[in-house]
């Protein structure tokens, strides 16, 4: 149901890439994840090894056992798992987009040998901490503290809403110096860190989201980032993410969209199939329009990044129009399915609920509008 044929436009590469993260998803988590979803579990320990096998965990980097896979192709395996769940998308997103480009970007050697081999392989987790309970879109005024202590480094604070904290084996986090905001590696042994696993969410239930904390935890001078300096360092990683995000949505849209018209031609009142009723047709008429122009947008920002010549106002222009038109998207099918769309009997109400953390995490809405905004104006409206 892809009316444009955009995945005519993919290599012989690429095209392997989405068959394999395809393949993946259909075997290893589609049968099970809405058992996840309802129980709010995710087995991430068995998972990333597999992840990892694939080569699906920090694919867009070079060496250290990542294979350098190029933007599209890494945005094609996005868009595959999280057609599964955005769950999962999240996992390998954080893992490879947030914490290893972090450490791949901005760490020393010693650091990328220590840390990226064993993380690409999916045999050590990492999770990025910056968003904090009070410092949301507004990171530049952390309350996450890091003074020189001798030779050390002691971090005092917290972070919020971090996927991946509780399983991590390092945890990549930036607090504020005397010297302008940090990044520091936390093993997850280190005296004096801790985490706690986030109950009771009603979104991205199939994902492991934590509160990390720091009371007096001291690092050797080594534990810094020693190329990021000041918040480019972090925004730079988040960059990365969002880019995938711009993927991951249109395989959640995807999978509501597949799920309506399926539905649609089986589903019979007064007589006949729904998708023969007019008001049917449009619903899906607008979802095949709002997925095609989200698939061409994903499309046209993978090559201008491979091209070296993606701006974070071009990724912001994709996160913010394709996770609203998957969520638009969601909600279409949903009203397909009636009631049926309410329950985990179908993926509609678990990608709506997703998406709608989606819509907020890597940047809000609000955010990623004002960035436009001040691109188009050459005015900031919220600093």
């Amino acid at each position: 149901m892809d009316l444009l044929r955009i995945d005519d436009q993919f290599t012989d590469e690429e095209r392997l890439v989405r068959d394999t993260a395809r393949r993946f998803a259909a075997e290893r988590i589609e049968p099970h994840v809405a058992d996840w979803f309802e129980a709010g579990t995710f087995p991430v320990r068995d998972l990333a090894p597999a992840l990892g096998e694939l080569g699906l965990l920090g694919m867009h980097l070079s060496g250290y056992g990542c294979p350098g896979a190029g933007a599209v192709a890494y945005g094609i395996a996005c868009r595959e798992l999280e057609a599964a769940d955005s769950g999962v998308r999240s996992f390998m997103s954080v893992q490879g987009s947030l914490a290893m480009t972090a450490i791949h970007k901005y760490g020393s050697e010693e650091q990328k040998q220590e840390w990226l081999p064993r993380m690409a392989a999916g045999q050590a987790l990492g999770c990025f901490g910056l968003t904090e309970p009070d410092h949301g879109s507004d990171p530049a005024n952390m309350n996450t503290r890091a003074k020189r202590e001798g030779s050390d480094w002691v971090l005092n604070g917290s972070k919020m809403w971090i996927t991946n904290g509780s399983v991590a084996d390092v945890a990549v986090v930036w607090a504020r110096t005397d010297e302008g905001v940090r990044g520091f590696l936390v093993p997850r042994e280190t005296r004096g860190f801790t985490s706690r696993d986030i109950h009771k969410k009603l979104s991205l239930r199939a994902s492991v989201t934590s509160e990390l904390s720091l009371d007096d935890v001291r690092v050797p001078a080594e534990a810094m980032l020693p190329d990021a300096a000041g918040l480019r360092g972090p925004l730079g990683c988040l960059s990365e993410a969002r880019y995938g995000i711009i993927w991951g949505a249109i395989g959640a849209g995807r999978t509501c969209y597949e799920a309506a018209v399926e539905y649609a031609k089986t589903r019979e009142q007064f007589g006949k199939p729904i998708g023969a009723f007019q008001l049917t047709q449009e619903k899906l008429a607008w979802m095949e329009i709002a997925l095609g122009q989200a698939g061409l947008v994903a499309l046209h920002i993978g090559r201008l990044k491979e091209a070296g010549e993606a701006t974070p106002q071009q990724v912001s222009f994709g996160k913010l129009t394709n996770v609203r038109a998957a969520l638009d998207v969601a909600r279409s099918a949903r009203s397909v399915l009636g009631a049926n769309g309410v329950t985990l009997e179908y993926p509609v109400i678990r990608h709506m609920t997703n998406l709608e953390s989606v819509l907020t995490y890597e940047g809000t809405q609000e955010i990623h509008t004002l960035v436009l905004g001040q691109a188009i104006t050459g005015i900031s409206a919220y600093r």
